[in-house]
């Protein structure tokens, strides 16, 4: 059944690779790089100089791009780039940054358009994401994209990867006890680890917390940890890099060359041989981490209080810099520069914990433990709202509640499940959202462009 369920992820994943960094090229393109020369104005944005209460939305840019970040800037930036790395190599991280520079075109023209063509839910609230701008942006014959992607973000935005490798790490890290750690019972006849089940219950009583608070709730608590959970990883790693310093400037080096070598790829060829399965190796998980494309940025970004579309897109082109070229290169260094991911045999999160252990001893592993605690539960979240979101649009915002529910009870199965199903599960249903978001991207580019030219025309204006 694993084999199947990886023999599916590989094959979807094939056309959508062309579709991300193809069509993310595309926008680049097509924008003449117009919304890179308004960098500086996205972060006066952030800062709220334009922040003003009575635009329609429910939380504002700040809060938003949190929400964003906080699932992107999740246990993807820990486990995702070391499973990366230890399928592909140093090279695997290039095509991550390939990914995330054409994605910071894709994601400021997605989230425009989710700002643009907001729709109102059953209950008659303002609401933003790719299902909404199909629906009210496009003819009716486009609508069944509107109905994959919410079905798909129902499945891809589950818990389950982040309860999984939060479970791993703390089992890794927190437990030193053999017999618990591999204590278990018996249940409907599997037999269940006893710590990663409660591990994964704790999990749920505390994501329950915040998430049956709605949004609101989401956009307060990511405003307020996002930030500290990033500090904490950059003094982390740049302590590893210091201590590891003579080994950054070769490593740096390999990642470009390796990149067009794939002397370390240890996965399947794709696209003709195995550099193919390399660039497929580091699309997918750049995209799984910055989600560029897939369309949950755009669902945050659609909540933000705004009457000016290009600002948001403006906020979420950042998230990608953040997520993949500063977090994500961080994490890799980490690895290569110790030379764990040659020696040590681990994968996924026990591979970036190693990372830490072998440069900063004990300390390193329980400042891994933190900076992992704080970036699933944020995930947990963000992503919650996602789903939420997605429900409501098929089946009413009454739903909503039920698929919290389900949501919260999937984190004890995440803790108790293989990281290797998790992630192709996850993948599948993350493919399939790319292309709803990325056609009507396509359909609706000359409308972003419309209203970029006004916007930066009047920002001009004003200098």
């Amino acid at each position: 059944m694993s084999e199947l369920v990886s023999s599916i992820a590989t094959g979807v994943w094939t056309p959508v690779l062309f579709l991300l960094i193809l069509g993310g090229l595309f926008f680049f393109l097509y924008s003449r790089f117009i919304q890179y020369k308004y960098f500086g104005h996205a972060i006066s944005i952030l800062r709220g100089k334009y922040n003003n209460p009575n635009d329609p939305g429910q939380i504002n840019a700040y809060q938003a791009l949190s929400t964003a970040l906080a699932s992107t800037v999740g246990m993807g930036n820990i486990a995702g780039v070391a499973a990366a790395i230890s399928i592909g190599g140093p090279g695997a991280l290039f095509w991550m940054w390939v990914t995330a520079f054409v994605g910071m075109s894709t994601n400021f023209f997605t989230s425009t358009l989710s700002v643009m063509y907001r729709g109102k839910d059953s209950a008659g609230v303002i609401q933003g994401g790719p299902m909404y701008v199909i629906r009210e942006a496009l003819d009716k014959k486009w609508f069944p994209l509107a109905i994959l992607f919410s079905v798909c973000a129902m499945v891809g935005c589950l818990p389950i990867f982040q309860a999984n490798q939060l479970t791993q790490i703390i089992i890794d890290i927190g437990i030193t006890s053999e017999s618990v750690k591999t204590s278990s019972f018996m249940l409907a006849g599997f037999e269940i680890n006893t710590a990663k089940f409660l591990i994964g219950t704790t999990l749920m009583l505390i994501a329950g917390v915040v998430i049956l608070g709605g949004i609101q709730r989401i956009g307060n608590w990511a405003g307020k940890m996002v930030p500290l959970m990033i500090v904490i990883y950059f003094l982390s790693v740049l302590a590893i890099l210091i201590l590891n310093i003579k080994e950054v400037p070769a490593h740096l080096w390999m990642i470009v060359t390796d990149a067009f070598s794939a002397n370390h790829f240890h996965g399947e060829p794709a696209l003709g041989g195995i550099v193919g399965g390399l660039i497929i190796a580091g699309v997918r998980r750049a995209s799984f981490s910055n989600e560029a494309g897939i369309g949950t940025a755009p669902m945050a970004l659609g909540a933000s209080k705004s009457s000016e579309p290009i600002r948001e897109g403006l906020v979420s082109m950042i998230s990608p810099a953040i997520d993949t070229l500063l977090v994500c290169t961080l994490t890799a260094l980490a690895i290569l520069v110790t030379g764990v991911w040659q020696t040590s045999g681990a994968n996924g999160v026990t591979l970036t914990a190693t990372a830490f252990e072998s440069s900063l001893g004990g300390t390193g592993k329980i400042l891994l433990l933190i900076c992992a605690f704080f970036f699933a539960v944020t995930s947990l979240f963000s992503y919650s709202y996602y789903g939420n979101k997605a429900a409501s649009f098929l089946f009413g915002v009454k739903s909503g509640k039920w698929y919290n529910y389900i949501y919260l009870l999937t984190i004890i199965l995440g803790a108790i499940l293989s990281m290797q199903d998790v992630m192709n599960i996850i993948d599948v249903a993350y493919a399939l959202m790319a292309f709803p978001t990325m056609i009507s991207g396509f359909i609706l580019a000359p409308k972003v462009m419309q209203e970029a030219r006004a916007y930066f025309g009047r920002v001009d204006k004003e200098k």
